[in-house]
């Protein structure tokens, strides 16, 4: 049986602008079958949509998390948000966490209570690296110790003074400012797993806050979005991250005050 011959030869409807799937991930030109979308192209949508949902639910591996940053050279710290205490009623603990956003923005009282009783006697820091599962464990587990190995050696020979990292269960951005806060950091990062989009469900997020504390809001913060190989290489986030870090300390500031220069500056 030729090409020709086979079932269902000849009914998908190519699209024109097929040439331009080549330049972009985004679901443009699948062409078409009677009204509808040709089998592949729906099938590939759904796995897609079961990737971005398992995601989501993904547990946040803390003990290989932290075995990975010791192997990289790095101390770390567990804390858990308030989305997930001990006994979670009924719903399951990621249930939790996102039906009340409010939860993972806090510590839970046993976490805070370890940092208070931890740094309280501390003259504080340079900068605390919070690294959060947020709607995306797997993109915390894939790309979180590569881009702080290419981080840290930069800050360190730049005479940066950095605290553990903190790997923060069931966490929203805004729990990195009370972690800061606590730990009387000037600047705090908080590396997160994004919210999964159909073509990148591990899209890892780095916002950097300075002089953290509860209350900041988005207006505070620079981000950094899309760190991944398929999106924003680790050299090129370190290299940004670098920047906005040094930038945010000698201007002491951050948020929409403090533009990324970086392609103007050719970095």
């Amino acid at each position: 049986m030729t090409a020709s011959e086979e079932p269902g030869a000849g009914l998908v409807t190519p699209d024109p602008w097929s040439q331009l799937r080549a330049l972009t991930p985004a679901r443009i030109a699948l062409g078409r079958a009677g009204a509808s979308l040709p089998t592949k192209a729906h099938l590939d949508f759904q796995l897609a949509h079961a990737r971005a949902r398992d995601a989501v639910h993904e547990a946040f591996d803390i003990e290989a998390a932290g075995g990975a940053l010791r192997a990289a050279g790095m101390d770390w710290l567990p804390v858990r948000s308030a989305a997930c205490p001990e006994l979670a009623e009924g719903a399951g603990h990621r249930d939790r966490y996102l039906q009340r956003p409010d939860l993972g923005r806090r510590l839970d009282p046993a976490s805070r209570e370890s940092l208070e009783r931890r740094f309280a006697a501390d003259a504080g820091i340079d900068a605390v690296f919070v690294v959060a599962d947020g709607l995306s464990a797997r993109a915390v587990h894939r790309h979180a110790v590569p881009l702080l190995s290419r981080i840290f050696p930069r800050l360190v020979a730049d005479g940066w003074s950095l605290a553990p990292v903190v790997l923060a269960e069931q966490g929203r951005v805004a729990l990195g400012d009370e972690i800061g806060a606590l730990m009387r950091a000037r600047l705090v990062v908080v590396l997160i797993g994004e919210r999964p989009g159909l073509s990148s469900p591990d899209s890892l997020g780095a916002y950097l806050t300075w002089q953290p504390r509860q209350g900041r809001t988005d207006a505070d913060r620079n981000c950094i979005s899309n760190i991944r190989p398929e999106g924003l290489a680790y050299e090129p986030a370190a290299g940004r991250l670098d920047y906005l870090m040094r930038e945010a300390r000698r201007r002491k500031l951050s948020g929409v005050a403090l533009k990324d220069e970086t392609a103007v500056m050719g970095e």
